[in-house]
């Protein structure tokens, strides 16, 4: 099987399948101890993440947000669940979750 079969069949687009990535990468920093990662670098790319949200245009804030439900809503790991959940509240995308 090539590769790029793989890809299409695991995720429907693009944006889902980068969605997901930075999704993984901000679970990992988030979980990370001083061992792991330097913490004031791992600040570093939150906000640098929260930045870029912050100017993506109101559709794909939208986009995100419901990507980010979709994920959480299949999510088994507990922890993992509520750290998606409360993702768009850590990147500036709501003011508060309802």
């Amino acid at each position: 099987m090539c590769w790029e079969t793989v890809v299409t069949s695991s995720y429907p687009s693009l944006t889902r399948a980068l969605a997901e990535a930075l999704f993984d990468v901000l679970w990992f920093i988030d979980g990370s101890d001083d061992e792991q990662m330097d913490q004031d670098d791992a600040v570093k790319v939150m906000e640098g993440v929260a930045h870029v949200v912050s100017t993506l245009s109101s559709d794909q804030q939208q986009e995100l947000i419901a990507l980010l439900g979709e994920t959480a809503a299949a999510e088994t790991n507990p922890a993992r669940r509520e750290f998606l959940e409360e993702l768009p509240q850590g990147l500036g995308l709501i003011d508060h979750l309802s």
